[in-house]
């Protein structure tokens, strides 16, 4: 495969039901995804089980998928992404922090991985300026991919203040970055 327009085609045929783009999709696709879901569940063979609903997943909503400008790999990834932490929410107890999930490109080098933990750093400083309740929602629905509902219960706030919460607390954020 050849770039994004291929898989996009592909993508396209297989909302058809073309039993052949979906074997090609799934051979020029099929190792990264497992990469992203090895990435967040550890497991290998958790890994291949996921992997394998994602597939079942994209045969199943292919028609779905548009192109927007996006790259098609980042549908993709973000259906096994969330099937993968889907998984690890299902496996792991509640009290267990998901921060440690970062799905990002294969092997950052050593440059790369350098300028990651400082821009992990300053998101942690930044997480430290709101309030505790505030900071705890943001990590809980952006990273941990707890629902705003979910979250607006647990604080005992109306679902709107949730909301209101995390689009203040995110501008805060982008304004502690830029300084």
């Amino acid at each position: 495969m050849d770039g994004g327009t291929d898989i996009e085609g592909l993508i396209a045929r297989v909302a058809l039901r073309d039993r052949a783009a979906f074997s090609a999709l799934y051979d020029a696709t099929s190792a990264k995804l497992f990469g992203v879901c090895i990435r967040v569940l550890k497991d290998r063979g958790a890994a291949e089980e996921v992997l394998q609903e994602v597939y079942v997943k994209v045969w199943n909503r292919a028609d779905r998928y548009r192109v927007t400008g996006h790259s098609p790999m980042t549908w993709l990834i973000t259906i096994a992404r969330n099937a993968a932490i889907d998984r690890l929410r299902a496996t792991r107890p509640e009290t267990e922090a998901l921060e440690d999930i970062a799905v990002a490109a294969p092997g950052p080098d050593g440059e790369a991985a350098a300028i990651a933990a400082s821009e992990a750093r300053r998101i942690r400083d930044c997480l430290a300026e709101l309030d505790a309740d505030r900071a705890a929602a943001v990590r809980a629905v952006y990273l941990e991919g707890r629902s705003y509902a979910e979250m607006a219960e647990r604080l005992a706030v109306p679902l709107n203040t949730m909301k209101t919460w995390l689009r203040r607390s995110l501008i805060s954020l982008r304004e502690c970055l830029s300084r």
